[in-house]
């Protein structure tokens, strides 16, 4: 936009819940004047998007090529917990993305990572601890303690955990929080701790008693975990506790729709226009007390403008009073980024993946398509006179996570429901920790894969038969690209196309297999140390 300009339209008054015809202007990137007048116009300007919590890191993406596609879909800021890359490059990885986001005009708002390494049960590149996320905690672009997956650690009331807690509260930055499933006095324990918000909810009758007890839920609806359709009827009696996020976001994805999707999928569903808006941009802004504006008078212009209110075709996206996207076209270049990265293992052979038989039962993973949680399985095993194999006709598959920190025994189990008839996938976006995560039929399958992510350094693979192998490399800490997101979502696409021609039936693969290896998440998880039964926060053994 220029220095001065007016623009007209339906003006959407989020705040005093109120629809008007205006006149606004725009003067040095704040709302100068705004003019109500007695006029017919055809479009509307609503307060821009907010993703209440997302990992930058899971679209794969550096920040400045998030914010060049979010832009299209009316997103003017993101609370971005940058919780994946500290895991691998402790402070050094959390200043880059602040770094990084600093090359474009959007509103980044970061939180200090609460739990790195995420667990004492797994292999991660760095440590952050208390006197650390002080110290981020210091930095004004750390506007919150990010979310603290270590409920155990905080109903028990250890010191060092309290202690993180401590010092968000002593600042007076808001506790994002992460208890899946945790109800009665452990949930009541847990927020009474000084935690504020869930955004890991998958049950109505869950976040009803997280809500009646103050405590603030993020519906969300990302590449992998789908919790809207639950979760979206608690929007009418809890309308000022509730947020819309992503939690984590493939490129394809991305490229489709962000926060918009929420909202238009909530006003078609017929819910209260205001209530909704609000879950997308007020109820966020006031919670962490953002400097974004809400087309109020002195506010920071960042808006956008819509053709209706159903359908919410965005026509433009304002920030700061600079037009960042018009009509489906961002107007934020791409920009190459350094390459930080921490990734020492060496390559493997078919053999470290061998599993010797040690009785006819096995506990199995069982993956939920679109939700994070797991169930736990027993069943007979499959072998071939001395070692436990992969059995197509059953479907349950070697899983297997390496270590890519540094050479280590490899951690070996099986998973229900991906669904392969041959070849193997594999990753190293695998939360918390980003250690190799691969599925397969068959040994040197699952090996050629894990050596293809070996040599690039980070990425994604998949290998079939003795000749067939893609990558997707992520050079950044393993975990992210330099390429624009048009490329990275073309070869993510590839990757996806090919598992699901192999017989794998989920809707993301590749995003459902990086949570294989997220051990706060029950039920049964696999970390580089082995087996993880997350009911009891203990390792188990394969075999029964």
């Amino acid at each position: 936009m220029l220095k001065d300009e007016w623009i007209k339209g339906n003006l959407v008054d989020v705040v005093n819940r109120r629809i008007y015809a205006a006149e606004i202007l725009i003067s040095n990137g704040r709302i100068a004047a705004i003019n109500e007048v007695n006029a017919n116009f055809s479009t509307y300007l609503i307060p821009g998007f907010i993703d209440a919590h997302i990992h930058i890191e899971s679209s794969m993406l550096t920040p400045r090529e998030f914010a060049r596609t979010a832009v299209k879909h009316g997103t003017v800021a993101i609370i971005s917990d940058p919780h994946e890359i500290a895991n691998v490059l402790g402070i050094e990885g959390v200043e880059y993305m602040l770094d990084n986001a600093q090359t474009v005009p959007f509103h980044f708002f970061f939180g200090a990572p609460s739990c790195v390494p995420a667990t004492a049960f797994e292999t991660a590149g760095a440590v952050i601890d208390s006197n650390g996320v002080k110290q981020l905690l210091e930095k004004k672009e750390i506007v919150y303690l990010a979310e603290m997956m270590n409920f155990p650690g905080v109903i028990s009331g250890q010191e060092h955990v309290l202690q993180k807690i401590k010092h968000a509260q002593a600042i007076g930055k808001p506790i994002d929080g992460h208890a899946p499933g945790l109800r009665g006095q452990a949930m009541r324990t847990y927020f009474d701790a000084g935690i504020s918000t869930d955004h890991e909810c998958f049950l109505y009758i869950e976040a009803l008693e997280k809500l009646q007890h103050g405590v603030k839920i993020m519906i969300r609806e990302g590449s992998a975990a789908k919790n809207f359709e639950e979760l979206i009827p608690l929007l009418t009696q809890f309308p000022d506790q509730i947020m819309f996020c992503c939690d984590d976001k493939h490129p394809d994805n991305l490229l489709q729709g962000h926060i918009n999707e929420h909202v238009k999928r909530a006003v078609q569903l017929g819910y209260p226009l205001m209530d909704v808006l609000r879950a997308a941009s007020y109820n966020v802004i006031k919670h962490y007390h953002l400097p974004v504006g809400l087309l109020q008078l002195n506010d920071s212009a960042d808006f956008i403008e819509v053709t209706n209110l159903r359908t919410f075709d965005i026509l433009q996206t304002v920030i700061k009073g600079e037009t960042v996207a018009k009509k489906g076209i961002s107007f934020i270049p791409h920009q190459s980024s350094p390459l930080p990265n921490r990734f020492n293992c060496t390559l493997k052979v078919p053999s470290n993946f061998q599993l010797k038989r040690q009785s006819s039962q096995i506990r199995v993973i069982e993956v939920r398509d679109g939700q994070l949680i797991t169930n736990a399985l027993l069943t007979e095993e499959t072998n071939d006179g001395q070692f436990s194999v992969s059995n197509t006709e059953t479907d349950v598959l070697k899983l297997a996570v390496v270590n890519r920190y540094h050479d280590a025994p490899i951690a070996i189990g099986f998973i229900k429901n991906i669904g392969l008839k041959q070849g193997a996938i594999a990753s190293c976006v695998a939360h918390d920790c980003h250690n190799i995560v691969v599925v397969g039929v068959s040994d040197e399958e699952i090996c050629n894969a894990v050596n293809a992510i070996i040599r690039a350094k980070g990425g994604l693979s998949l290998a079939c038969g003795t000749n067939e192998l893609l990558v997707q490399a992520l050079p950044i800490a393993g975990i992210m690209s330099p390429q624009p997101i048009e490329e990275v979502a073309a070869k993510y696409l590839q990757l996806d196309k090919r598992a699901k021609e192999l017989g794998c039936p989920l809707k993301a693969p590749y995003m459902s297999l990086s949570f294989m290896a997220l051990l706060v998440i029950p039920h049964l998880k696999l970390s580089d140390k082995g087996l993880f039964d997350g009911q009891t926060f203990s390792f188990t053994e394969v075999f029964v």
